[in-house]
């Protein structure tokens, strides 16, 4: 039960398939969560921020039989491929939720109950075209448009992804999609963020512009899922499911206070972030079934792009295939820029919400410029010439110092409001700009009070303090600010300057006030944070 004055923020990834290994689509989405999560809990809120996966359905029945394994072991097997990632590139999830446990049957079965009591669900026949890779049902008169555009005769092909549609013909229960139609337009025009970035938006009003046919969520040729708790011949369609897990992970169905409580706290959601393959479910389907039993809505759903190769001959991307190898694994990006530079590339050179074209080129480029140019250069200098000059310590100054007028402290003011407003949108490219911004101005200004030269007048000496201290504050502050990015980096930073009790700040423009370096403290050099990259590919 939460007993924390906090305020709650909540923020979700998709639940990730357990028919293939972790790829860097999964990991993008799960650190855009995570330097989410980070900067919210710098910002003082109580967060709960979950991942997860998604266990059931008739392509993991598949899957699993090609292995020769039932469906929970072939879950069982997976699920660690993604634990063992999350844990490298320094996820900070407060839940892992898998729908084979008991609390997700809990919660689907309770779902189900409530929906019946609801009147928007009916029994009947489905007599039409699914694609199993994407757990999506099609209509004939989207079939017919995707063959017309495709130009295929004698088969029927996926609107989504191209491969193959079957025929399915079973008995069905079904959800009356079409009745929210209206209501949908109308959480759309009332809420406009709701759908985010605005563009996606667009494309979801579209959809439903067009029309809403009911949905059949329930299956009966074959048994990996979840039975239905009046209905044991049906399982629950996967996707009926696999939405309810962001419920189900704050208590939904589960019974009893504690739970009750947890459930009043945290829901609704504050962000569900997605690929924007999935948001026609999230954004669609997902609020028609709460608005159905009478819950709460999400407050945002955020739908990312795809992650493209970029063809270095022709400067345009590419999608990822094995055939064409040109896939490109987590691992191999870790192994050129390390983890945290690998979470800096993808937060800060990819806008969310759009597609981006990576290369292992353009990481190197901006590894070296960002990180090691900039951003590293600038601690390995400051530091060096504080113990060199102050004898191992930051230089012990007079109380006068932090109310100087000096180019970094003009910059600094301010800083972590601007910050924000890109933050809060989930703008992380522009948040990148605004700490950069002041990386770059306390390089230029290193050159211009040239402290080599000050420190050879002891006259002087209250200058070089000055020069000294104005760096080490914008390195303290800088580091604040880039630690939802690179969380062990700024912890590392903040370390070496004797500040490691600054490192779990939840206040975040108090810690970024300027005028809170510590004088006469031990500073520790340290190795190169960000070894400059020299073509290793």
């Amino acid at each position: 039960m939460p007993t924390t004055d906090k305020p709650s923020f909540f923020i979700t990834t998709p639940i990730y398939y357990v028919n293939a290994k972790p790829h860097l689509g999964t990991a993008y989405s799960t650190i855009l969560c995570d330097v989410q999560a980070r900067y919210r809990r710098a910002r003082g809120f109580d967060v709960k921020f979950l991942t997860g996966m998604d266990e059931h359905g008739e392509k993991v029945e598949e899957a699993a039989r090609e292995h020769g394994m039932t469906p929970q072991e072939w879950c069982d097997n997976q699920v660690p491929f993604f634990e063992e990632l999350w844990r490298t590139l320094e996820i900070s999830n407060d839940d892992f939720i898998r729908t084979t446990e008991p609390r997700q049957v809990r919660a689907v079965q309770y779902l189900w109950e409530r929906m019946r009591e609801s009147g928007y669900l009916y029994k009947g026949s489905y007599d039409g075209w699914y694609c199993v890779p994407e757990e999506t049902y099609f209509t004939e008169s989207q079939v017919c448009k995707s063959d017309e555009e495709n130009h295929t005769e004698g088969r029927h092909l996926c609107p989504d992804c191209g491969r193959p549609l079957e025929r399915v013909q079973e008995e069905s229960w079904f959800f009356r999609l079409s009745a929210f139609q209206d209501r949908l337009l109308a959480l759309y025009d009332e809420h406009p963020d709701f759908v985010m970035p605005d563009f996606r938006m667009r494309e979801v009003r579209s959809f439903v512009e067009g029309g809403l046919t009911d949905l059949s969520v329930s299956r009966t040729s074959f048994d990996w899922g979840i039975k239905l708790p009046f209905d044991e011949r049906h399982v629950t369609y996967v996707w009926f499911d696999a939405l309810l897990n962001y419920m189900t992970a704050v208590g939904y169905g589960q019974g009893g206070d504690e739970a009750a409580a947890e459930l009043a706290f945290r829901w609704p959601a504050q962000y569900h972030v997605v690929g924007k393959d999935i948001i026609r479910f999230h954004c669609v389907i997902w609020p028609a079934m709460l608005m159905a039993v009478g819950e709460a809505l999400p407050g945002h759903v955020f739908a990312h792009g795809f992650l493209m190769v970029k063809n270095e001959e022709t400067g345009q991307g590419e999608k990822m295939s094995k055939s064409r190898g040109n896939a490109i694994a987590p691992q191999d990006v870790i192994d050129l820029l390390g983890v945290e530079g690998y979470r800096y590339y993808f937060m800060t050179d990819v806008v969310p919400g759009e597609d981006g074209a990576i290369s292992f080129s353009r990481m190197e480029q901006v590894y070296n410029a960002d990180l090691a140019n900039s951003w590293g250069n600038l601690v390995s200098r400051a530091l060096n010439m504080s113990a060199k000059y102050f004898g191992g310590r930051t230089p012990a100054f007079d109380g006068g110092w932090a109310v100087r007028e000096n180019p970094l402290r003009a910059i600094a003011e301010g800083i972590a409001g601007r910050y924000a407003a890109h933050m809060d949108k989930m703008e992380y490219v522009g948040a990148r700009d605004v700490v950069m911004e002041l990386v770059h101005a306390a390089n230029h200004y290193v050159e211009d009070s040239t402290p080599w030269a000050v420190a050879k007048d002891p006259t002087r000496v209250g200058e070089l303090s000055d020069i000294i201290c104005n760096l080490l504050e914008s390195i303290r502050i800088s580091a604040h600010l880039l630690a939802p990015f690179m969380p062990e980096t700024s912890a590392e930073v903040l370390r070496r300057m004797d500040l490691a009790a600054e490192v779990d700040s939840d206040d975040l423009a108090a810690a970024c006030a300027w005028g809170q370096i510590k004088g006469g403290v031990e500073v520790t050099k340290g190795a190169a944070l960000f070894p400059r990259l020299g073509g290793k590919r």
